[in-house]
């Protein structure tokens, strides 16, 4: 019998991989999210979040013989907290029971983290595998659910994190280093587990055949937008009656009411008198109501439309609630630049906003 410490591999390289890889894909996320110009990043985080979670559970049955679920201590949690911390505590060289635990609760929580989101991204941004088979109002909730889970999930792993400390401290055992090394301290007689070079091959090729597929836009592109919203209706009255004096803003962006109040004072439209005939005006007020917020043709649409109350029927699109909300922080130096001037400038951030879609990833901000 060997009583003498020797080091063994333990954790294959796909396992290793698979770890530091899930670890980043969180971090990025975790740094991408709330800013709507970042989406694209978090939307790439999310997908190799996912494909990841996908990997591990695939890997839990047909890897090596630590990474195989079947060989998880679970069903021992109990005996090994009673002892946990006496002289008779016990020494796993897998996971033991609490670690075995932590792998199944990140799984599914990852897992259920992923869905809201795609779900999320299908729903209120309207792209994705999923795109529009949900309503705003649903990818709006699933927003609340996919970021209340994910901190959650950030809480389990600080649990998670402090396990790993605890048992590398009662265990003179350094168990983030074999994590990286696959290498753990034992007595007792145990080979290597195999490297599966050739799986781990495959699963850092794919990451990068799935990165360079991602982002080549950026690379072909010198205004690239990631995300292309819908195309929306047009009309050549309405470009050419708005833009004499400014960006032919797209009627989805404020209610029916709202056009409505503007062709009645079209004869003092911000100070001027727009000389509509009544025949143009007709024309106009058809096309702006058939297409108003109501209709939630985009999400900046429908996001414009709810955070407006009934009674109200703004002229200015910067006063309303929402385009508040997203502009508030700002700089007022930005604002006063020659390329942007003036709050209305939509286009000065927005590559999109001639066509009124406003899709996320698709503004910039001047220096």
């Amino acid at each position: 019998m060997c009583t003498t410490k020797h080091s063994v591999r333990i954790w294959d390289l796909p396992t290793r991989v698979f770890h530091w890889l899930l670890v980043a894909s969180f971090i990025l996320s975790w740094l991408s999210q709330g800013d709507d110009r970042y989406l694209d990043i978090h939307v790439f985080a999310g997908y190799l979040f996912l494909a990841l979670l996908i990997f591990r559970l695939i890997w839990g049955f047909v890897g090596s013989n630590y990474a195989k679920f079947c060989n998880f201590t679970c069903l021992q949690i109990g005996g090994y907290l009673k002892t946990l911390f006496t002289s008779q505590r016990q020494h796993f060289l897998g996971h033991n029971p609490a670690g075995s635990w932590a792998v199944f609760i990140i799984l599914g929580l990852g897992l259920i983290v992923a869905l809201t989101g795609l779900l999320t991204l299908g729903g209120e941004e309207r792209h994705g595998p999923l795109a529009g088979m949900i309503s705003f109002e649903l990818g709006d909730s699933l927003h609340w659910w996919h970021d209340s889970i994910a901190w959650f999930m950030l809480g389990i792993i600080g649990i998670h994190i402090l396990g790993v400390l605890g048992e590398s401290w009662l265990h003179n055992e350094n168990l983030i280093k074999s994590m990286f090394t696959g290498l753990k301290s034992t007595t007792t007689q145990s080979i290597d587990i195999p490297k599966h070079s050739l799986t781990t091959i495959f699963l850092i090729s794919s990451l990068i055949v799935g990165m360079a597929s991602y982002f080549n836009g950026y690379l072909l592109e010198a205004n690239y937008r990631p995300f292309i919203g819908p195309e929306l209706p047009t009309n050549p009255a309405w470009q050419a009656a708005c833009e004499e004096c400014h960006l032919a803003y797209h009627p989805s962006l404020l209610p029916a009411r709202s056009w409505q109040r503007t062709f009645a004072e079209q004869a003092e439209h911000f100070e001027e008198d727009l000389y509509l005939e009544p025949d143009d005006i007709a024309e106009l007020q058809t096309f702006a109501i058939n297409n108003a917020a109501e209709n939630t043709l985009t999400e900046v649409a429908w996001k414009n439309n709810r955070s407006i109350p009934p009674e109200q029927s703004p002229l200015r699109i910067t006063e309303v609630d929402y385009w508040v909300t997203k502009h508030q922080d700002i700089a007022s130096a930005i604002w006063q630049l020659p390329e942007v001037n003036f709050k209305g400038n939509c286009k000065a951030c927005h590559l999109d906003a001639e066509q009124g879609t406003f899709e996320d990833s698709a503004m910039y901000l001047p220096e």
